[in-house]
């Protein structure tokens, strides 16, 4: 998942970029309406940021399902070394998850910033 959001924050890695190619200068400004591009810049980043807020929430909700099941499978099977060993493994995943959802805040406010 870490390299899918990588891909999907190429549009917020380049965002100065992507307004310094959208932004006509004053020689194609009768060329091209720059509030459209603008626009659909606006709309772009706005989906992605939606999209990947959705990606990794969805991971959130599915690991803290397996991360329940197996904590209740651990009270039953005190014992199981795989079984721990599973259930670390997830947990970390969680944890990992969830701090990608900060990093998207950050990134996100970065753009804006930018965008503003």
């Amino acid at each position: 998942i870490q390299e899918l959001l990588r891909v999907m924050r190429t549009i917020d890695d380049r965002i100065v970029h992507e307004l310094n190619t959208t932004i006509p200068t004053a020689s194609f400004v009768g060329k091209v309406d720059p509030g459209q591009t603008c626009k659909e810049l606006y709309e772009s980043l706005m989906d992605a940021h939606t999209n990947r807020e959705r990606i990794i929430k969805n991971c959130i909700s599915q690991t803290s399902a397996v991360v329940k099941t197996l904590k209740e499978e651990r009270e039953k099977a005190q014992e199981d070394a795989a079984l721990l060993k599973q259930l670390r493994k997830e947990q970390t995943k969680l944890k990992l998850m969830q701090s990608e959802l900060n990093v998207e805040e950050v990134v996100n406010d970065r753009s804006w910033k930018v965008l503003s």
